[in-house]
């Protein structure tokens, strides 16, 4: 099957047949371009990528930040994640935390950071190359610096209010944010990325490193440790999956919110999307008051030990919450626990009875067909504003994305996974790769890629048109949506009157995602990427 041109796009679809790297930025994109260009395969581009969109991102992910690889390995025919989300310190307890969606930023906001051993470890397991080819480009750009885009200019404005004085130090180092053109220079991350190049990541968990990270968080009043540090493990789990229509898709599991994506198509399975037409008023009804119940179920159950998995992915269960979709708009819960709900509002179901039956996003498919999804996060912009001391290197802030409120299953814990947004996404048709895809944006990352998944899925676009099309966000408790304004108003003032409270934002709003994937052809094998114009993705073929 060749791919429709289905969509209106502003973008032309990249096309190739040897590799395809999708990105946040082009920059970062060109970094995995030149490790396949020199025979590295998916998962040495991968890393490459990563630390690069460390440079030319700095606010959204880095070395000192979490996420999960999503890969397919051809050889194997297998898909696998690799979860490299650190857990809380050891010391960390509810009671040391201030309020509820707490830590913005500083010291006290961090997890045990986990991408520098994930991307070590992806490349020990699956890579060819060795770690200085792989970091080499993302040295570079650090070392002699890149040109600020529009769009990194704005993020970097944006985030200022989180910005502790060691990051201010390097990121405002001209007085000011930067403006487009203006070059940004980061050379102590260079040499952070030359340490680690030459000692692997024992440097960074036990070594030198180490000691620095877990000085500086403890002088200026942290809990993280050289014991959290040293006590870090990445974890290679199984994906989890459902059907939908003709096709599997894949998702990492619990902790992550993957599985809301799941059920969400679970529920959306019941509906002839296609023939109720793209975008609706009955159709974008439907999709958000099935994102709802999935909602309400992810802050129930996703950080619950040994949590109902298979009843919350059952079709029995999925038909069961279906039938709760109305006519008009329900009460969302809301995106984190509350001890006191909302009257009326959507409540989480019961999938035990039914047993037996998430940032930053980019995505790598080489030419022997092996497929890497990645999405990983500092957390907030800057995470938590703070460089450590001379490294270069900015500290998450996920501990922002765990409760103090006492009875929920997220609330902090010492050394403990907390409930993770994050959530890259593989589409299988026939058995062979159909997809790699993800987004980034919090808890709207489910909500982002259930609507452009089923664009590809459903209505037939094309990776860059689904991207593109028009999508919406709830985040409040209550009725609220944000809606790009791309959506007719006649539609919105159907939604209105079904009670959703519509807010327009921007035709491209970043409110939405950014998201990025990579499409094969199953009959020729060819590679579609496409990109979000609403930040600076950008893909690259071969």
């Amino acid at each position: 099957m060749a791919f429709s041109s289905i969509g209106t796009v502003h973008r032309s679809t990249v096309t190739g047949t040897r590799g395809m790297v999708s990105s946040a930025h082009p920059l970062a994109s060109l970094a995995g371009v030149r490790v396949l260009l020199d025979q590295g395969n998916a998962f040495d581009a991968a890393v490459a990528v990563a630390a690069a969109l460390n440079v030319v991102e700095p606010y959204m992910s880095g070395i000192a930040g979490v996420g999960y690889a999503l890969i397919y390995s051809a050889a194997e025919d297998r898909v696998r994640v690799l979860d490299y989300c650190g857990r809380t310190p050891h010391d960390a307890v509810a009671e040391a935390f201030a309020a509820p969606h707490h830590q913005e930023g500083g010291v006290m906001s961090c997890l045990v950071p986990g991408a520098c051993g994930g991307w070590l470890e992806l490349l020990d397991t699956y890579g060819t190359m060795d770690r200085a080819t792989v970091f080499a480009p993302a040295i570079e750009l650090a070392e002699k610096g890149f040109p600020a885009t529009v769009k990194n200019s704005r993020f970097i404005h944006d985030a200022l209010p989180r910005m502790r004085p060691t990051g201010a130090g390097v990121i405002l180092s001209g007085g000011r944010a930067p403006l487009a053109g203006d070059i940004l220079i980061q050379k102590d991350l260079a040499r952070t990325f030359r340490r680690v190049v030459e000692g692997g990541a024992e440097v960074f968990y036990r070594g030198d490193l180490a000691l620095e990270i877990a000085g500086y968080v403890q002088a200026g009043g942290g809990l993280l440790s050289e014991r959290d540090l040293g006590d870090f493990e990445f974890e290679w789990v199984d994906a989890i999956s459902t059907s939908y229509r003709d096709f599997r898709v894949y998702c990492p599991p619990l902790p992550s919110a993957g599985f809301h994506i799941l059920q969400a198509l679970n529920m959306l399975e019941g509906y002839d999307l296609k023939d109720l037409g793209h975008h609706s008023e009955e159709a974008l009804h439907l999709f958000i008051e099935v994102l709802k119940l999935g909602n309400a179920d992810r802050v129930a159950f996703a950080a619950v030990p040994e949590a109902p998995l298979g009843g919350l992915l059952s079709k029995a269960y999925a038909n069961e919450r279906r039938r709760r979709i109305g006519e008009s708009a329900a009460v969302n819960r809301g995106e984190y626990y509350a001890a006191v709900g909302l009257p009326d509002e959507i409540v989480p179901g019961q999938p035990g009875d039914w047993l037996n039956e998430c940032t930053t996003h980019f995505d790598v498919v080489d030419a022997d067909g092996n497929a890497v999804a990645v999405t990983q996060s500092l957390g907030s912009g800057f995470g938590s504003g703070e460089i450590v001391g001379n490294t270069g290197m900015f500290l998450n802030n996920f501990i922002k994305w765990a409760d103090t409120v006492t009875g929920s299953p997220n609330c902090i814990e010492p050394h403990k996974k907390i409930d993770m947004c994050l959530s890259p996404c593989q589409v299988f048709r026939d058995g062979r790769l159909f997809a790699a895809l993800g987004t980034p944006g919090s808890w709207g990352i489910q909500q982002t890629t259930t609507q452009f998944t089923t664009n590809l899925m459903d209505y037939g676009m094309n990776i860059q048109a689904a991207i593109e099309a028009p999508r919406f966000r709830f985040q409040h408790a209550g009725t609220r949506v944000y809606m790009e304004s791309r959506v007719p108003e006649v539609i919105r003032s159907g939604l209105v009157r079904r009670g959703h409270q519509i807010d327009v934002v921007d035709a491209y709003s970043h409110v939405t995602g950014g998201a990025q994937g990579i499409a094969v052809d199953q009959e020729s094998g060819a590679l579609m990427g496409g990109a979000d114009p609403r930040r600076d993705g950008y893909a690259i073929g071969l």
